[in-house]
């Protein structure tokens, strides 16, 4: 998101019956037709660059939740994909997570599992530490949040290295461990 891109346009294909020019069927992403609100989305995205350090370019979606229709479209676009998939969670890293994965959880009738930075979660909670780009960072999230079995969609806001997804991955995993560890030595 918040790269230009002209949906508009269409490609041209030499070829066909006449050797003249064709029109080529528009763009399609990820085999589904590219969805018009995507633009709307990406127009709300500002980049800030250097943000929060030199060589970090920052994604801001505060437009993005000042434009109701546009947050509308952004959720419902996950609700679209997700629902009768049988998800039972949506697990939200802190914190841009927080504000897309309650209403996707909602939409579609799954538990909404918070994953926080270190300290802030009361009671038993696992934890993982990653790699940023610029640093490290660690995840806790409630030991017995998941159920062995159970489909979660991870929500974030991005993916840059890659290290904050794998470490929720990591803790939702570890978490389901745990839970059948316990089931186990009650019977």
């Amino acid at each position: 998101m918040g790269e230009e891109e002209n949906n508009n346009s269409s490609s041209k294909n030499s070829g066909g019956c006449d050797g003249g020019m064709v029109e080529a069927p528009a763009a399609k992403e990820n085999g589904r037709a590219a969805d018009p609100r995507l633009q709307a989305i990406s127009d709300a995205i500002r980049v800030v660059p250097h943000f929060p350090m030199p060589g970090i370019m920052f994604n801001d979606i505060t437009e993005l939740l000042l434009r109701p229709a546009v947050f509308k479209d952004a959720v419902d676009m996950f609700v679209e994909r997700y629902r009768g998939m049988g998800i039972a969670a949506v697990a939200g890293i802190e914190a841009r997570g927080f504000i897309f994965g309650p209403a996707i959880a909602l939409a579609i009738g799954a538990k909404f599992i918070p994953l926080r930075k270190p300290k802030k979660l009361p009671g038993e909670v696992i934890s993982e530490t990653y790699v940023l780009e610029y640093g490290t960072d660690c995840l806790e999230m409630h030991v017995g949040a998941t159920e062995p079995g159970e489909r979660v969609v991870v929500v974030d806001d991005l993916v840059a290295t890659g290290g904050t997804l794998s470490a929720a991955i990591k803790l939702l995993v570890q978490d389901k461990e745990t839970e059948r560890k316990f089931k186990k030595m009650e019977y």
